[in-house]
């Protein structure tokens, strides 16, 4: 059963990936731009809702949105293969990046408790402890998901619960201690030599030309604020996440979807940013840089209060933090699971990626690889967060930048049929000039080309590992394409359950749904209109398909089929149609494939099982909607008693319903029928004798004498009667 979630759930999932950055973004920038880097983070977390604000135009642009999909209709497979190649970078990096803080938080919170008991350590070896804790939870999560974790909404909502109760508490807390003690807000980044122009903020660009400029130029301002701005990014990490959930964000989708963005938006900025603030307001600089991988753990140290309270906060921060880099790091092996499923479905890997795993039915080849380069990365880096997080930046900013650029190509190729735009739209004659969009991706490719020549071991590394899987890439498209012999798929993957006593239980729909018969995934314009007028918290939608055996099969189960033969390659394209329009709509749905004999046996079989009240259907093109009525009113007479009052519904394109009631009902009568009958029932109660007399009275004698009629030699001329009435013979033509 296809499923949706609320928009605080879906900002719970996202937040569990994006507020992680807090817990390291603020030391990571300090550490190369110095004290003025809460400036910048609070900056990039202004900037981000400009870059969600893409992220939702795409989404509403396409369903299963995301850099591959949108890049991929914008610019092309090239272009999107690069980006989904530092996507990937993106996602590798997330996990070791987020595991290994919450090793160095926790390496942070041992040595403290052991100084607080009078046995401090010597040396600890933070960093090694950090790579070993997250390994531990690369490999607990891999095996996790090896046997099909799923993603729970409601556990993230629990965990950024716990996260937002930490979150007011340290506020306070920092707000009483700023009160207490003198403190003094960062130095701004535009006073000379606030921000080291040296090898580490520079990378290529030092001993060069630039580091010679005139401090207060034009252009040394320009570099330092983009210098600045591209070690910062990292606060706003985990955006992919939105377009990757928007697939799950219920009706109505576009609404809640700015919902969650507007969640997002303001809780990460609360968050992320005063964390950066208050680390450099209430730690003391000697002893800061010490702080600098564990920021929310030292400010938690020099806090005002007793040594026991900020102990136990600590632990506190330690704890949180553990649940949600821990989360971060599931996020990050469901996210690029879900980019590299996309990727084969597109063609682009070859379907040995997808291979089910014989016992859990995950796609595990898939899994396996994206944490065998986790765990790579954690021991080629040694726990070192700086690395891990220079490296991170990349495909970040990278597969922000090409979003940028897909969305604005897309506003050229594609001017119209958006429900949803990025504001900032100058209007000239019949022509629309996107500014906010062209500013947004001006300073995401600005930033881009900065941080390329500024991280020298994260370009090296990030384009290393994008050209690899760019080749890789390339390569598998040309095998599955002749695999295909030229044909590109892009269908789900189902998995799919037997079940030989179908009823509503059984597939965990309630009494009283609503089944759709589907036969063509091109035509599915009625789907959509039920899934639009039907509120699914109240009534199920039950999206069937009837595979035709020319053969006698009992629906019963005396003639037991295996799944796989009812579910074929037709069944997989025309659920993920069905998947898709239900994606849109934002609303849940249930798949059901049904071997039959006859198509209209089938329905109905159905319906009765499941206690559905209404089936529909599409106009059939060999057939008309009375045809279609007949045919199912006459399967529904074969159904064994008791037998259920259905409607019928037969939809044509052009918008216009049918219905029809099948089985014994109240028939629909006409103004002139109800006129013509009240007359006759005037006539006869004009005699006193028949004054008790009622209109039903007078059609059950109508219908009894008809009913003998039928049976003697009048019944010819009869029924061409009833001929004439169904279809009145057309008058002639006049002439002139």
């Amino acid at each position: 059963m296809l499923t949706f979630i609320s928009f605080w759930r879906a900002a719970a999932i996202v937040l569990s990936d994006l507020a992680s950055s807090a817990y390291y973004a603020g030391g990571d920038a300090e550490k190369v731009i110095g004290k003025s880097a809460p400036w910048f983070i609070l900056a990039v977390m202004l900037f981000s809702y400009a870059v969600r604000a893409l992220y939702i135009e795409s989404s509403s642009m396409f369903v299963r949105g995301g850099v591959y999909r949108v890049v991929k209709e914008a610019m092309g497979g090239t272009l999107a293969k690069f980006s989904v190649s530092a996507l990937l970078f993106d996602y590798v990096l997330t996990g070791p990046i987020s595991a290994v803080v919450a090793g160095q938080y926790l390496a942070g919170f041992i040595e403290d408790v052991a100084r607080y008991l009078g046995h401090p350590f010597g040396h600890f070896p933070e960093n090694t402890f950090a790579a070993c804790f997250g390994a531990l939870v690369a490999i607990y999560f891999w095996r996790k998901n090896t046997q099909g974790i799923h993603e729970s909404s409601q556990k993230a909502v629990q965990i950024m619960i716990i996260t937002t109760v930490m979150v007011v508490i340290l506020i306070i807390w920092c707000t009483i201690t700023a009160l207490k003690i003198p403190v003094h807000l960062p130095p701004s980044p535009f006073t000379p030599g606030v921000v080291p122009l040296n090898h580490e903020s520079l990378g290529w660009l030092n001993d060069t030309w630039i580091t010679h400029l005139k401090s207060g130029s034009a252009l040394l301002t320009f570099l330092i604020v983009f210098v600045g701005f591209g070690h910062s990014v990292l606060a706003m990490s985990g955006e992919e996440t939105l377009a990757q959930v928007n697939r799950e964000i219920a009706h109505p989708k576009l609404k809640n979807l700015e919902k969650t963005g507007l969640v997002i938006f303001v809780y990460s900025l609360l968050f992320t940013s005063l964390v950066s603030f208050f680390a450099v307001m209430i730690i003391p600089d000697s002893v800061r840089p010490a702080y600098f991988g564990n920021l929310i753990g030292g400010i938690s140290v020099f806090l005002v209060g007793p040594e026991w309270a900020r102990l136990a906060f600590h632990g506190f921060v330690v704890l949180v933090g553990v649940l949600i880099l821990a989360g971060a790091q599931n996020t990050s092996i469901v996210g690029a699971n879900g980019v590299l499923n996309r990727v084969a479905e597109d063609g682009v890997l070859t379907s040995a990626f997808q291979k089910p795993h014989p016992h859990f039915g995950t796609s595990y080849r898939i899994i396996n690889m994206i944490v065998g380069l986790q765990l790579i990365t954690i021991l080629l880096t040694r726990g070192n967060v700086f690395t891990l997080a220079g490296l991170y930046a990349f495909g970040v900013i990278w597969s922000f930048a090409m979003m940028s650029l897909a969305v604005l190509v897309l506003r050229h190729k594609e001017p119209g049929g958006r429900i949803w735009k990025v504001p900032g739209n100058l209007h000239i004659g019949k022509h629309e000039i996107p500014l906010g969009v062209i500013v947004v991706s001006a300073v995401l490719f600005t930033t881009a080309i900065v941080n390329l020549l500024t991280k020298r071991e994260a370009t090296i590394g990030g384009v290393a590992f994008s050209a690899l899987f760019f080749v890789i890439f390339t390569y598998s498209e040309k095998r599955v394409a002749h695999e295909r012999q030229g044909k590109v798929e892009s269908v789900d993957q189902f998995r799919v359950y037997g079940n030989q006593e179908l009823g509503s239980g059984a597939m965990g729909v309630r009494p009283g749904n609503i089944l759709v018969a589907v036969r063509d995934p091109r035509n599915l314009y009625y789907l959509r209109h039920i899934l639009g007028h039907t509120n699914t918290i109240e009534q199920d939608v039950v999206v069937m398909s009837a595979r035709l055996y020319h053969r006698e099969t009992s629906f019963g189960g005396s003639g037991a089929m295996e799944a796989t033969q009812v579910f074929d390659h037709y069944e997989q394209e025309l659920f993920t149609a069905a998947v898709a329009v239900a994606e849109k709509e934002g609303k849940p749905i249930s798949l059901l494939v049904v071997p039959a004999t006859d198509v209209f046996d089938a329905i109905m079989v159905t319906a009765q099982r499941l206690d559905s009240s209404r089936v529909v259907c599409g106009l059939s093109n060999k057939l008309t909607s009375d045809e279609q009525a007949k045919l199912s009113g006459d399967a529904w007479e074969r159904l064994p008693e008791p037998r259920p009052r259905l409607t019928l519904e037969v939809c044509a394109p052009d918008g216009t319903i049918r219905e029809y009631a099948l089985g014994p009902h109240t028939p629909r009568m006409r103004p002139q029928d109800v006129e013509l009958m009240h007359k006759l029932w005037l006539n006869i109660t004009a005699d006193p004798k028949f004054a008790g007399a009622h209109h039903y009275h007078v059609m059950a004698l109508a219908l009894e004498e008809l009913q003998r009629e039928l049976s003697t030699d009048q019944r010819a001329q009869l029924l061409q009667k009833l001929q004439d009435e169904v279809n009145p013979p057309s008058s002639p033509a006049s002439s002139t």
